[in-house]
């Protein structure tokens, strides 16, 4: 059974059970409608044209028609959706007519479907669970300057729930503290370009941010060797936790776009963060309790903060955290003023 829903400008056709589960023969995650939200801004936020996008796990279809009525003309060239599922393939070439849009429908395994195409300038790997099995295919089909998107669901093994099974999957050791989720994320990151280094592909992060128990994560594309290794040169421990990327989480001007293009407090947040680039923050709460101070409002600290002629912003990680690139001896004295 199914149950007709709009989601941006696209009126599609879901499973109308309302439980979230992979066993569903079409998937529909409405909780994820934030993230397609981001993929659409991202795009409008970068200059590429005439994009190539793939979509190996496409479910109904959703973010490809998002992206075929929210985005420019100019935009996609050629727009590729896959599902393994049969009854998927039905549900996606119906939304597709649903919106009168276009786009080439197929039925075979994610990466066989990746492996198949002759290469694309965007591709979006947002499974249910771990990103894991598809990001070889989805790197060595990945084009010069293009952007691989990739959503991780995996919670607890990056944040630090299950230690091991983290150490398996990503090859690095998570945290569970007040950081664990900003490690979490750089842990990804990490896995991420080390399967691109394998194939001399250097992945940027352009944009990255955790939100609703998943985290996500738009890289940029670029080949050669020497570009791989400035990358892997930014992999290393913060505290016990890693190996991870310890570079920045975002490119400031594409965060500040998708920022003014939406209005968004949540991604207003996120631009506001990546003007710090240091690795961690503060939890205020935390460090109030230890030194027995009471807890004044953010917005007073950062402007106390900012006063002393440093950075200040609230961090998207954590309701108390704040990053800042003050040292922790002087952050303590202008809490206790």
């Amino acid at each position: 059974m199914y149950k007709e829903i709009i989601e941006g400008k696209a009126k599609i056709k879901v499973p109308a059970e309302e439980k979230i589960s992979k066993e569903l023969p079409v998937f529909y995650n409405p909780v994820m409608e934030f993230n397609r939200t981001v993929s659409v801004l991202m795009l409008k936020a970068v200059a590429n044209r005439n994009i190539q996008a793939a979509l190996p796990l496409g479910g109904t279809g959703v973010r490809g028609v998002r992206f075929l009525k929210e985005l420019p003309k100019s935009k996609i060239k050629g727009l590729w959706i896959n599902d393994s599922d049969k009854e998927a393939m039905k549900i996606i070439k119906k939304n597709l007519r649903m919106n009168d849009t276009k786009a080439e429908v197929s039925n075979k395994d994610a990466n066989l479907f990746l492996l198949r195409g002759s290469g694309f300038d965007y591709i979006d790997i947002d499974p249910f669970g771990s990103p894991n099995p598809f990001l070889d295919s989805a790197v060595k089909r990945l084009s010069r300057r293009g952007i691989l998107a990739v959503t991780a669901t995996d919670t607890g093994c990056l944040a630090g729930s299950f230690p091991k099974a983290c150490l398996r999957k990503y090859w690095s050791m998570p945290s569970k503290d007040d950081t664990m989720h900003e490690n979490g994320l750089r842990i990804l990151i990490r896995k991420v370009q080390l399967i691109g280094a394998e194939h001399g592909k250097a992945l940027t992060p352009m944009y990255s941010y955790f939100k609703d128990h998943y985290f996500r994560v738009f890289f940029r594309c670029e080949k050669g060797k020497q570009k791989v290794d400035k990358l892997i040169e930014k992999h290393g421990m913060f505290g016990d936790a890693g190996p991870l990327w310890l570079g920045e989480l975002w490119d400031k001007k594409i965060a500040a776009k998708i920022a003014k293009l939406s209005k968004d407090k949540f991604l207003k947040m996120v631009a506001e963060e990546t003007k710090i680039p240091v690795v961690g923050f503060y939890d205020v709460h935390k460090i109030c309790k230890k030194n027995k101070l009471s807890v004044k409002k953010k917005e007073e600290i950062v402007a106390d903060v900012r006063k002393k002629g440093y950075k200040a912003a609230e961090t998207h990680f954590a309701v108390q955290g704040l990053r800042s690139d003050i040292g922790l001896d002087e952050f303590v004295k202008i809490l206790k003023k």
